[in-house]
Formats: C-alpha cells, sequence, structure tokens
C-alpha cells in the first residue's frame, strides 16, 4: 500500500486560508454571502420566468419593480415572535437584482405567489426574440 501525501501538501496553503477565514468571520456575516430570495430563472422563446422561493413572505411584504434593464425584488421576512435557541432561517428585509440583456415587456409583466414561491413571467419584447436566418447557396 502505497500512501500519497503530495495532495495533502499542496492544498495546504489553501485549505489554512478556507479555514481562517471562517474563524475570523462570524457565522451569521458568512451566511449574508449567499443572494436572498434563492432564484431559479428559465428563458423559453416568448418569455422569461422567475421563480423565487419567499417561504412566510405575505403578498403585501413584495415590492417588485423595474429599473432600466433590471428587475428588483424587495421584500420583508417579518421574524415569528418566541424565544430563539437557534435562528438559522433568514428574517428582516431583503432584496434582489435581476439584470437581464434582453428587453422584456414591462407592461404584461405578471406575477403570483403560492405557497412561498414567486412566480415572474416576463414576455420577450418582439425584436429581442430569436430569429432564425436562412443561409442561401450562391
Amino acid at each position: 500500500m502505497v500512501l500519497d501525501f503530495r495532495t495533502l501538501y499542496q492544498d495546504l496553503p489553501r485549505n489554512m486560508e478556507q479555514f481562517l477565514d471562517e474563524m475570523w468571520h462570524p457565522l451569521h456575516l458568512s451566511q449574508r454571502r449567499q443572494a436572498y430570495p434563492p432564484v431559479n430563472i428559465v428563458e423559453n422563446e416568448g418569455d422569461i420566468t422567475i421563480y423565487a422561493i419567499v417561504p412566510g413572505v405575505e403578498q403585501e411584504d413584495i415590492d417588485l419593480s423595474f429599473s432600466e434593464n433590471s428587475l428588483v425584488i424587495k421584500g420583508e421576512r417579518k421574524p415569528e415572535q418566541g424565544r430563539y435557541f437557534r435562528q438559522e432561517r433568514p428574517s428582516g428585509p431583503f432584496q434582489r437584482i435581476i439584470n437581464f440583456n434582453i428587453r422584456v415587456d414591462q407592461n404584461q409583466t405578471k406575477a403570483k405567489l403560492k405557497d412561498g414561491l414567486l412566480t415572474i413571467v416576463l414576455p420577450k419584447v418582439e425584436e429581442s426574440r430569436r430569429q432564425q436566418i436562412k443561409v442561401e447557396k450562391e
């Protein structure tokens, strides 16, 4: 049996840097690195659909707006009352900005909230839709 310790020595500086980074930064700060709310963005021929997971957020606590080529999702997840021994689910105000490199019809945008899933459908404008170019023979 042959043991190869080269990878341990090669990765040691990077692993130590990661370890020290986590030691010096409090847990709540490292959790803030993740974007909230988490989203899935699906593009098809006619529109873009955004699925944002916002459990515990009420419809009146969500604000959607456009700013140039960006969709801004703002909201607030109100904390539940009680004495916490541990609180890992995020609460408080949040904002997520999603940038687009194509034009969407802001006036035809539709959004709905059901069971903690916010679904936003953004129709593409006609000139943003993919067009096939025919190649002709000479």
